[in-house]
């Protein structure tokens, strides 16, 4: 267990960790980036990105359930400290916009639901992943990118042709479809999805999505067949492998405890996860009752207890100061900085 609380350096914990021999982050060539940019943007016509599968036609300008249509948009591209350690100190945090959830306690609404944002191009795209790198990012980290998969892929085509060498991260809500998750095989390097739900009517309810629990234990399991456990390199930085982010929620809204027990079962006690206790009513949350509360202290020990009971040990946990400094506002011209 590894403390991610605000100030702490849980980096020098886990650097005793053998590095992996770890090279370049895009093992895939710019020339198979492109193939592969081509062919999920045919899939746009019909779109099956993720776990809804709509089928509209977004290649000509119709909106799928993500509200995203044939462009890109980029509401943020900027150093983000990460709330695991082992993706940071620097995330190359690129946040677009639109979501194909609408979970009605979402942090990120204001870019999600509420379509704040750019329009880019895939080489304005590549652009910004080139700029992060030359600040010091220590990975390329896509929040949010189910829906734009045919447009990251193209710019990391072209970002690769320009010297890349960083991790790729594929940071996802985790309603991705099995077309998805084979199109980025090999182009991304450290999957982080999130598993929000293990009840399938809380689901409906509360993000809009009431198969979200099959659809997202069948995403982590091809996620995790394609990249396996966390490698480290001799900096303490994920280079490789499957991080899940599990959000707690008041009164067990997420199913944390079920979440882990099918971990336990499917993938390994190896794998590495992140118990977030930094939930705070955002969005909708105040129309639901069950949704107004914070997550007690007892209450997220209890789950901790309960994680290592079930014999994991790789996992950080977080303290309640971090759901005001990991709190973004998208109106800032620096979303995470700080607040008068």
């Amino acid at each position: 267990m590894y403390d991610t609380s605000c100030g702490a350096s849980p980096h020098a914990r886990i650097a005793g960790r053998p590095a992996c021999g770890y090279t370049s982050a895009v093992r895939l060539s710019a020339a198979e980036l492109r193939d592969r940019s081509v062919e999920a943007r045919d899939l746009l016509a019909r779109c099956v990105l993720c776990g809804h599968r709509c089928e509209a036609d977004r290649r000509a300008g119709r909106l799928g359930r993500c509200e995203c249509g044939s462009t890109a948009r980029v509401a943020a591209a900027l150093l983000h400290p990460g709330e695991e350690p082992a993706l940071g100190p620097h995330a190359g945090a690129v946040f677009f916009s639109g979501c194909n959830l609408r979970c009605v306690y979402c942090q990120n609404w204001q870019i999600s639901q509420a379509g704040k944002g750019e329009e880019v191009t895939a080489e304005m795209l590549a652009g910004r992943m080139l700029r992060l790198r030359d600040e010091g990012a220590a990975n390329i980290d896509l929040v949010s990118p189910t829906p734009w998969v045919p447009h990251l892929l193209e710019a990391l085509a072209i970002a690769a042709d320009r010297g890349l060498d960083l991790p790729v991260v594929y940071n996802t809500g985790g309603y991705d479809s099995p077309e998805a998750l084979s199109l980025v095989d090999g182009a991304v390097d450290v999957y982080l999805p999130d598993m929000r739900h293990s009840d399938g009517s809380v689901a409906a309810r509360l993000s809009g999505a009431a198969d979200y629990p099959r659809v997202n234990r069948a995403a982590v399991l091809e996620m995790y067949r394609q990249v396996g456990d966390v490698e480290f390199n001799d900096a303490g930085q994920a280079v490789r492998g499957l991080i899940i982010r599990l959000l707690v929620l008041p009164h067990g809204l997420a199913g944390v405890c079920e979440s882990l027990s099918w971990m336990a079962e499917h993938l390994s006690l190896a794998t590495w996860f992140s118990l977030m206790a930094q939930y705070r009513p955002e969005h909708r949350a105040s129309e639901y009752p069950e949704l107004s509360g914070m997550v007690s202290e007892g209450g997220y020990r209890e789950l901790t207890g309960f994680a290592e009971a079930l014999g994991f040990e790789n996992f950080y946990v977080q303290s309640p100061d971090s759901r005001e400094a990991l709190r973004p506002d998208f109106d800032r011209p620096d979303p995470f900085g700080r607040r008068s």
